[in-house]
């Protein structure tokens, strides 16, 4: 008897260190099949004799796919669990890279879409499964996976071209390569499929029981919804069009290049504290009001034609949208009481933050084309940015959603 209680001890944190292995890989999958395809578009657009708005649509379709799959994501866990259809949503994502690059015209969308989808399950899901199986450490894991997230979509984003280029793969296997590790994920994710099926609405102690009643219908879910969707748009619009506007301050287009990989690197070191200090604190409103703060300092040095503001500007940027979305992940455990309500938020806010995002690109560019000056478009982003900062005050309130009218946590 005392031997199989050994064995079983020792059974444990050899688990829980393949669960967060495995949460690893399916973050370092979220971002750079989609990150990867920008630096490559002029590529695809000219070998596939597709238009520039044909084109442009490659990089929006995974942001469609993100706004609709959200909403179906927690259906699929309700039926499945959650660890299989994150499963499930790997394989879709493996499917889509490799169809993707057969580099048909036909090929190209479907792959695309089936990246998005793939990517929207696991992106939904993720949050869940830290609530229901990190339940006391929601902070430190959504660190873990989100700067994970973070690093591989900057790292994606750079070597797209020496990929292409300077290893002779061509557009097409240079998007092919990032199956060495989507395949990876899928494998060392199958061993979290046994013994878990349909998440359990479990509580911690101290959280009140779950209160009835749609997240629609929740002040609170729609705050944290949000703050989701503004720093969406933001970050969106900032990969779209942080090069251009550094070349209408006469920067070169390498460096311009360059100046968005710094962005994201910079970003990595607020994406991992931030979720670990928001959750340390009863409520997070400081965090919010202080990351709003210095994306208005960003973007208020993109006003200016000095390098070092300019540069100035990109740091500053990088901080903010880092913090940003690690704490908008942060929020969707913290905010909820158990998995299922996790997940729940996770594809309101995702599949509303998507939909922004999706449409954050297209207004700027058709307000430029209207205004010839980037100035305007950085106005409304500092609006958007006030938003965010008023998003994320309500949002940051040490409540639970639907529990609103329970009053504050008890600290």
């Amino acid at each position: 008897m005392k031997e199989y209680s050994l064995t079983q001890s020792q059974q444990l944190p050899a688990r829980k260190t393949l669960l967060v292995l495995g949460i690893i890989f399916v973050a370092l999958n979220l971002r750079p099949a989609i990150t990867s395809v920008g630096p490559l578009i002029g590529w695809i657009r000219e070998d596939l004799g597709i238009s520039n708005g044909m084109a442009g649509f490659i990089t929006t379709l995974p942001l469609i796919a993100f706004a609709l799959l959200s909403l179906l994501a927690p259906r699929f866990s309700q039926w499945w669990g959650n660890e299989l259809s994150v499963f499930f949503g790997l394989l879709i994502l493996t499917g889509g890279i490799v169809i993707r690059s057969t580099g048909t015209v036909f090929a190209v969308f479907l792959g695309t879409a089936l990246v998005g989808i793939g990517v929207a399950i696991a992106n939904v899901l993720l949050p869940g499964i830290v609530k229901q199986r990190f339940p006391g450490q929601v902070g430190l894991m959504t660190s873990v996976y989100s700067t994970s997230m973070c690093a591989f979509a900057a790292l994606a984003s750079g070597v797209s071209i020496p990929l292409a280029k300077g290893f002779h793969l061509g557009w097409k296997y240079s998007l092919m390569f990032w199956a060495v590790l989507s395949v990876p994920a899928v494998l060392i994710w199958i061993p979290q499929l046994r013994g878990h099926g349909k998440p359990a609405a479990t509580l911690q102690p101290g959280i009140p029981e779950r209160s009835a009643g749609s997240l629609w219908r929740s002040p609170l879910a729609w705050k944290v919804t949000f703050f989701m969707g503004l720093q969406s748009f933001l970050f969106y619009c900032t990969v779209a069009w942080l090069p251009e506007i550094l070349q209408s301050h006469g920067m070169s287009e390498e460096m311009a290049g360059w100046m968005l990989s710094v962005l994201q690197f910079v970003s990595l070191p607020a994406t991992f504290l931030t979720p670990v200090l928001a959750d340390r604190m009863p409520q997070q409103k400081g965090i919010a009001v202080l990351i709003g703060l210095i994306q208005l300092g960003g973007i208020a040095g993109l006003f200016a034609d000095g390098t070092a503001a300019l540069i100035s500007s990109i740091v500053l940027t990088g901080i903010a949208q880092g913090a940003s979305i690690s704490l908008a992940l942060s929020l969707l455990g913290l905010r909820t009481t158990d998995a299922v309500q996790a997940a729940k938020l996770s594809g309101m806010a995702q599949s509303v933050g998507y939909s922004l995002a999706a449409v954050g690109p297209t207004l700027l560019g058709f307000w430029y084309d209207l205004t010839h000056s980037w100035e305007p478009s950085l106005i409304l982003l500092a609006l958007a940015t006030i938003l965010m900062i008023l998003a994320g005050i309500g949002a940051g309130r040490n409540e639970y959603v639907l529990s609103e009218k329970n009053g504050p946590i008890a600290e």
